[in-house]
Protein backbone atom coordinates (compact mmCIF):
# COMPACT_ATOMS: atom_id res chain seq x y z
CA UNK A 1 0.00 0.00 0.00
CA UNK A 2 1.23 3.49 -0.84
CA UNK A 3 2.24 5.88 1.93
CA UNK A 4 0.57 9.27 2.29
CA UNK A 5 3.05 12.07 1.71
CA UNK A 6 3.48 14.86 4.22
CA UNK A 7 2.23 18.33 3.30
CA UNK A 8 5.86 19.47 3.12
CA UNK A 9 6.81 16.67 0.71
CA UNK A 10 3.84 17.50 -1.51
CA UNK A 11 4.78 21.21 -1.54
CA UNK A 12 8.34 20.32 -2.58
CA UNK A 13 7.11 18.12 -5.42
CA UNK A 14 4.67 20.79 -6.62
CA UNK A 15 7.67 22.90 -7.62
CA UNK A 16 8.08 20.63 -10.64
CA UNK A 17 4.39 20.55 -11.52
CA UNK A 18 3.31 23.80 -13.16
CA UNK A 19 -0.33 24.67 -12.70
CA UNK A 20 -1.01 22.13 -9.95
CA UNK A 21 -2.15 22.98 -6.46
CA UNK A 22 -2.52 20.85 -3.37
CA UNK A 23 -5.23 20.81 -0.76
CA UNK A 24 -7.35 18.47 1.32
CA UNK A 25 -8.90 17.01 -1.84
CA UNK A 26 -5.52 16.12 -3.38
CA UNK A 27 -3.57 17.55 -6.30
CA UNK A 28 -5.64 19.69 -8.66
CA UNK A 29 -5.05 21.24 -12.06
CA UNK A 30 -7.48 22.95 -14.43
CA UNK A 31 -6.68 23.26 -18.12
CA UNK A 32 -8.56 24.96 -20.92
CA UNK A 33 -8.41 23.37 -24.34
CA UNK A 34 -9.35 24.73 -27.75
CA UNK A 35 -12.76 23.10 -27.93
CA UNK A 36 -14.88 20.25 -26.58
CA UNK A 37 -13.54 17.55 -28.95
CA UNK A 38 -9.96 18.39 -27.97
CA UNK A 39 -10.91 18.22 -24.29
CA UNK A 40 -12.47 14.80 -24.75
CA UNK A 41 -9.40 13.63 -26.70
CA UNK A 42 -7.27 14.62 -23.68
CA UNK A 43 -9.62 12.73 -21.36
CA UNK A 44 -9.32 9.66 -23.62
CA UNK A 45 -5.51 9.81 -23.50
CA UNK A 46 -5.49 10.32 -19.72
CA UNK A 47 -7.82 7.32 -19.41
CA UNK A 48 -5.32 5.12 -21.26
CA UNK A 49 -2.44 6.34 -19.07
CA UNK A 50 -4.52 5.83 -15.93
CA UNK A 51 -5.38 2.27 -16.94
CA UNK A 52 -1.70 1.54 -17.59
CA UNK A 53 -0.87 2.85 -14.10
CA UNK A 54 -3.95 1.30 -12.47
CA UNK A 55 -4.46 4.69 -10.82
CA UNK A 56 -7.30 6.95 -11.91
CA UNK A 57 -7.85 10.69 -11.48
CA UNK A 58 -11.15 12.42 -10.81
CA UNK A 59 -11.97 14.44 -13.92
CA UNK A 60 -14.50 17.25 -14.20
CA UNK A 61 -15.47 18.16 -17.77
CA UNK A 62 -17.00 21.58 -18.46
CA UNK A 63 -17.14 22.19 -22.21
CA UNK A 64 -13.47 22.78 -23.06
CA UNK A 65 -12.26 23.08 -19.46
CA UNK A 66 -10.96 20.03 -17.61
CA UNK A 67 -10.17 19.80 -13.92
CA UNK A 68 -8.02 16.88 -12.83
CA UNK A 69 -7.81 15.77 -9.20
CA UNK A 70 -5.28 13.17 -8.11
CA UNK A 71 -5.62 11.56 -4.70
CA UNK A 72 -5.24 8.02 -3.45
CA UNK A 73 -8.68 7.47 -1.96
CA UNK A 74 -7.74 4.14 -0.39
CA UNK A 75 -5.24 5.84 1.95
CA UNK A 76 -6.92 9.23 2.20
CA UNK A 77 -4.18 11.44 0.81
CA UNK A 78 -1.56 12.21 -1.81
CA UNK A 79 0.99 9.51 -2.60
CA UNK A 80 3.86 9.15 -5.06
CA UNK A 81 1.38 7.52 -7.45
CA UNK A 82 -0.62 10.75 -7.56
CA UNK A 83 2.49 12.76 -8.38
CA UNK A 84 3.39 10.35 -11.18
CA UNK A 85 -0.13 10.53 -12.56
CA UNK A 86 0.01 14.34 -12.45
CA UNK A 87 3.27 14.20 -14.45
CA UNK A 88 1.65 11.91 -17.02
CA UNK A 89 -1.31 14.29 -17.33
CA UNK A 90 1.13 17.16 -17.84
CA UNK A 91 2.87 15.23 -20.62
CA UNK A 92 -0.44 14.61 -22.37
CA UNK A 93 -1.63 18.21 -22.07
CA UNK A 94 1.81 19.52 -23.05
CA UNK A 95 1.87 17.43 -26.21
CA UNK A 96 -1.04 19.51 -27.55
CA UNK A 97 0.67 22.86 -27.16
Amino acid sequence: MADVLTAEAVREELGGLAGWSAGPAGLTRTVELTDFPEAIAVVDRVAVAAEEMDHHPDIDIRWRTLTFRCVTHSVGGVTRRDLELARRIDEIVGSLR
